[in-house]
């Protein structure tokens, strides 16, 4: 085909072509940071505002984040010759289908090349069979027990919930919208579905555009780079699927008709059932594009009683129905509806509420930064106090601190915080930092399997603040769990128990405790329970949260950050917390410091 006919590959073209190079890579064991660069590389072509091949190939090599003059040189070949002929020859030198074996739990590149060198191994199902008969334990590095690990990697693959974790879910949502704003006839757009709700795992997207050039907005929708398959496109709506991505639902509201749009794609299915039937009872049907009166028999109104109501917001849609406003977080048919029939919705908690972060660690224990480094990030974020809680002593793999190290640790903190003060007086403090801000000596107390607390009472008396968890000893019985979870909560010195549950969102069970008897005994001492906001934690969930503040409970909501970056945890914590119908009132670190100081030591609260 001549030069001039051959077809120029499009930004998703690209983007394939070099994650799938990246993949094959990985495969074949190059270095993480060769495959890293070609799926850096990947995503920003995906992402880019122009097309990329057709501006190379004319000799415009203008900025790609991630695409130095080597990919460059590529993508020029790819563009002026139809072939690249690295991509070739990795393609040549392995099936592509390799890759999906990496996706095996425990199988990595050394396991993949064997299996396919050794035994012709390409497919999943190739691999299954091949450990069933027994013969992968005669490749070289691959024993009896690696076989039966990887038949149970299989297994979990297969059983894996195919859905995102939150934070996951908010980055490519948020991509999708950088990419969309600002194209002609977008006027508004707004992220609906179960991300909108904050639900701790995310299955498709939802996108909600509202504009008056329809046609406009899902053409560009559809072509984006980052789109790996368009399902379907029409006037009012378009699905796709995203580069090794999810499944993603654009549809699109008229201006000024917003209010049903946003109610109708944010809530539960059993909500929007819910509000259907009391729009119904006052003679109106309800979908997303409104509500049309209902004639006589039943039925939508035809003719001259045909009418459709339209409102602008969502506000307006819940007071059509003699509602109070729902946020979206409480939409999940769990009594929010009589809540707000009645007047009794809560006064959810916000990321503003708090004052600061009861759980954090640094690189004296299983942390990536420095205490400074951590203590200078959150007061840069506006905290007027930031807890310092490394692991303690008998918790070796996260490098446990013993008493000697924790009294070098706080003769530290004590540095920082005379360092604060002098900047306090002379007004030389960081932008973003209040005024007062103090670090407080805390740990993160392990419960060992014995029950017994790895400090001394003595010691821990001169914490400022106490978290406790169970990380150890996880397949004890539940009275045996139970128990230790309450002799920390029993404890005086114990104020915050980390992470409840000990969960892993989709990679492992809760522990089994007995809840009611940790709800009870949490509210009578006065220790809180966490909302940990990590995304693969988030535990306490939504559920327990709002088990925990209807027994009488408080909660802390808490970043358990390893690295600076990890302190901006604490917003999915208040997501969490807000779907568990927590207020401001239940939350102990939303307490300036002398209460939150006052509320350790017993006063007034805690006597």
């Amino acid at each position: 085909m001549p030069a001039d006919e051959r077809p120029v590959p499009s930004n998703g073209d690209l983007a394939r072509i070099f994650h799938e190079i990246g993949d094959l890579l990985e495969v074949r064991g190059e270095l993480v940071f060769k495959v890293l660069a070609y799926r850096k590389a990947a995503d920003a072509i995906a992402r880019a505002p122009f097309e990329v091949a057709s501006a190379y190939a004319s000799g415009d090599r203008r900025s790609v984040p991630g695409v130095g003059s080597a990919i460059g040189d590529k993508i020029v070949e790819l563009a002026t010759t139809g072939h690249m002929a690295f991509h070739d020859s990795l393609r040549a030198e392995m099936p592509a289908s390799l890759v999906d074996l990496l996706e095996v739990p425990g199988v990595g590149p050394k396991t993949v090349r064997a299996v396919w060198e050794g035994l012709g191994v390409e497919t999943l199902d190739d691999l299954r069979h091949a450990a069933e008969a027994g013969r992968l334990q005669g490749l070289r590095g691959i024993s009896a027990g690696t076989e039966q690990r990887i038949l149970e990697g299989i297994r979990q693959l297969e059983e894996r919930p195919q859905r995102m974790l939150i934070d996951r879910a908010q980055a490519v949502a948020d991509d999708l919208v950088a990419q969309l704003e600002g194209a002609p006839g977008v006027r508004r757009i707004v992220q609906a579905g179960s991300l909108r709700r904050r639900r701790e795992t995310v299955g498709d997207l939802d996108l909600l555009v509202e504009t008056d050039d329809p046609d406009t907005v899902i053409s560009r929708f559809t072509g984006l780079g980052v789109v790996d398959r368009v399902l379907g496109a029409g006037h009012a709506k378009a699905s796709v699927t995203l580069l090794r991505r999810p499944q993603v639902d654009l549809m699109v509201m008229p201006p000024g008709e917003a209010g049903t749009y946003l109610v109708h794609f944010t809530g539960s299915a059993a909500h929007n059932v819910a509000l259907r039937a009391i729009a119904r009872d006052r003679g109106w049907s309800l979908s997303e594009k409104g509500f049309l009166r209902l004639g006589p028999d039943g039925e939508p109104a035809t003719g001259a009683g045909a009418e459709l109501r339209t409102l602008p917001d969502e506000a307006a849609v819940y007071r059509f129905l003699d509602l109070a406003y729902v946020e979206p977080e409480l939409r999940e048919d769990g009594g929010e509806i009589a809540a707000a029939r009645e007047g009794r919705l809560p006064s959810l908690v916000t990321r503003g509420d708090l004052r600061g972060d009861l759980h954090a660690h640094s690189d004296w224990s299983d942390g990536v930064h420095a205490i400074e480094v951590m203590a200078d990030a959150a007061r840069r974020r506006g905290h007027a106090y930031q807890v310092l809680t490394d692991h303690s002593q008998s918790l070796a793999i996260a490098h446990g601190l013993e008493p000697a190290r924790v009294e070098q640790q706080r003769r530290v903190i004590a540095e920082l915080n005379a360092r604060y003060a002098v900047e306090d007086a002379v007004g030389t403090l960081p932008a973003g930092a209040v005024a007062g801000f103090r670090l407080l000596h805390g740990c993160e107390l392990e419960v060992r399997a014995d029950g017994a607390l790895d400090y001394p009472d003595d010691l821990l008396a001169r914490f400022d603040l106490v978290v406790a968890s169970v990380h150890v000893a996880r397949r004890q019985s539940r009275d045996e769990l139970t128990r230790r979870t309450l002799n920390a909560i029993r404890s005086p010195h114990v104020d915050v128990i980390a992470h409840p549950a000990g969960r892993m969102i989709q990679e492992r069970a809760d522990l089994d405790l007995d809840w009611d008897a940790v709800f009870e005994a949490a509210a009578a001492t006065g220790t809180a329970l966490e909302i940990n906001g990590s995304p693969p934690r988030l535990d306490l969930s939504a559920e327990r949260a709002r088990r925990a503040i209807e027994a009488g409970c408080l909660v802390a909501i808490d970043s358990d950050a390893h690295r600076t970056s990890e302190l901006d945890f604490l917003r999915w914590g208040v997501d969490q917390a807000r779907r568990g119908w927590v207020e401001a009132r239940h939350v102990v670190n939303t307490r300036p410091l002398p209460e939150l100081l006052a509320w350790v030591s017993g006063k007034p609260e805690r006597v």
